[in-house]
């Protein structure tokens, strides 16, 4: 009988701890200290506080996490998996929030010399080409600076 009174206190203090946490990420969702939209925050929070009452929570250990990454990136194409993982254990540079209109999360992946495709000799369109060069065969040249193409009316 002491042993089922023990088993009670403690689910008691478990339950306890989990409405606790329930009741801080609640917090965060109405501060908006979150990168989702308030009613996605508040549904997660939900969602979290009734797997931990299921005992279905878990915190994943660093070795699980690593483990799930390299399998995302695994099912990815052969040519895109090193990017894939890079762009997992790299430090990235995260600006902007949700509420503002969007995250921008930036991963700087270098890219070998030889890989860039060479760049094009003709000018842009509607761009002038470099003084003291002759247009691109069948391009009409653009106007120099400070000219206008059509007579001027007054």
């Amino acid at each position: 009988m002491l042993a089922a009174g023990a088993v009670h206190a403690a689910d008691a203090i478990g339950r306890a701890a989990i409405q606790s946490q329930y009741e801080q990420d609640v917090a965060k969702c109405k501060s908006g200290n979150t990168n989702q939209d308030r009613a996605t925050c508040m549904r997660e929070a939900g969602a979290a506080r009734d797997e931990a009452n299921r005992q279905n929570l878990k915190e994943g250990s660093t070795g699980q996490h690593q483990q799930n990454m390299v399998d995302r990136c695994n099912r990815l194409p052969a040519a895109s998996r090193q990017d894939c993982l890079t762009q997992m254990s790299s430090p990235t540079n995260v600006r902007g929030s949700v509420q503002g209109g969007g995250v921008l999360r930036e991963t700087v992946i270098q890219v070998p010399a030889g890989e860039v495709p060479p760049a094009t000799t003709a000018p842009a369109p509607g761009m002038a080409p470099a003084p003291g060069t002759m247009p691109a065969p069948g391009t009409t040249p653009a106007p120099a600076p400070g000219t206008m193409n059509a007579p001027m009316r007054q």
